[in-house]
């Protein structure tokens, strides 16, 4: 018989923080590509067609997903798929383009970072996740960051544009502290999820874009590339990636990648479109992508709550809970009883 030995602590440890990191670069992968979704939208589309744009987006990269994984949900899943469909489908698409048309690529984009402080007071409520003050701290620098940009932007700010970055943002964050505490069905992965919920917003804009903006547009060349792009890499890769890092990384971990969405949106804004970026907003922009970075540190084991039970936020070895398995980096709410 041949002996096997674990391996060395150090060794181990080197392994798990390249298997973290590993994770956490292929969940950005999903923001960064969102980054560029403004460009696209005002560069290629057709003009004041939000929902006809989030339909072509959703609905054929859902159907994509459905037709490779080929597991459709059963029993309660069938309504849950649906809400997640509409958080992060159904309302966050037509809201995104509407403040990708109203307002220049780079703001619009940039509301979104405050992401981070909707998912740490949902959290709280809906995992039990209590955020540390560097949590709190660290959402508030990206709120910080997001101000520095938009105050100091170029030209009058459209409040509509605004309040549908914000609105969009909102349901965003909600639907991702949906997916964390509901987790998957046993022997479903993330790619058949992103297909329901895709499949499900896409079906839901699907007759409020024919109702409110009429017959689809004409479509030439370009408008067909920007929406195959959109489609596949865009949304049907990313929108995967996305849901394989909620099911690994916290909540908290994965929202605080968002700010990589404005930061690329406002990159490409001044190296594709010649959009301005003043001194101020390059301090707004360090701060954010700082905060994206602190964002990823695990908080420090802290003691007991008092009361009739703690939770315990602990690095565990993967496991199963409640059909999902988890990743080693992921923290478990683990309650036991104290004194």
């Amino acid at each position: 018989m041949t002996a096997h030995t674990a391996p060395a602590p150090n060794t181990a440890n080197t392994m798990h923080t390249a298997s973290r990191l590993s994770l956490i670069a292929l969940t950005a992968i999903a923001p960064i590509s969102w980054g560029t979704t403004y460009a696209v939208t005002t560069e290629f589309l057709p003009a004041d067609r939000p929902l006809f744009t989030g339909l072509v987006r959703a609905l054929p990269a859902g159907l994509l997903l459905l037709a490779i994984s080929r597991r459709l949900p059963r029993g309660v899943w069938w309504w849950k798929a649906a809400a997640l469909g509409a958080l992060n489908i159904g309302a966050f698409f037509p809201l995104l383009f509407l403040s990708a048309y109203r307002l220049p690529g780079g703001m619009a984009a940039v509301v979104g970072s405050v992401g981070p402080l909707f998912v740490a007071g949902l959290a709280t409520v809906l995992l039990g996740e209590r955020p540390t003050v560097r949590t709190l701290l660290t959402g508030i620098a990206a709120a910080l960051g997001v101000s520095l940009v938009v105050l100091k932007a170029a030209g009058a700010l459209d409040p509509v544009g605004l309040f549908a970055a914000l609105a969009s943002t909102a349901s965003m964050s909600t639907g991702t502290v949906l997916t964390k505490r509901w987790g998957r069905p046993a022997g479903v992965g993330p790619l058949a999820l992103a297909g329901w919920q895709l499949t499900a917003g896409g079906l839901l804009i699907a007759p409020l874009a024919l109702l409110v903006e009429g017959a689809p547009p004409p479509l030439d060349t370009r408008a067909i590339g920007g929406y195959l792009y959109l489609a596949l890499a865009n949304t049907a890769v990313s929108y995967w990636l996305w849901i394989r890092g909620i099911g690994r990384l916290s909540a908290t971990q994965v929202t605080f990648l968002g700010p990589l969405s404005p930061l690329t949106a406002a990159i490409v804004g001044w190296a594709a479109l010649g959009q301005a970026l003043t001194p101020l907003q390059l301090l707004g922009m360090t701060i954010a992508f700082g905060a994206t970075i602190l964002g990823q540190l695990r908080p420090r084991p802290t003691g007991p709550t008092p009361g009739r039970l703690a939770l315990h936020d602990e690095p565990r070895p993967a496991e199963a809970v409640g059909g999902e398995v988890l990743g080693p980096d992921e923290p478990v709410q683990r309650a036991r009883a104290t004194p």
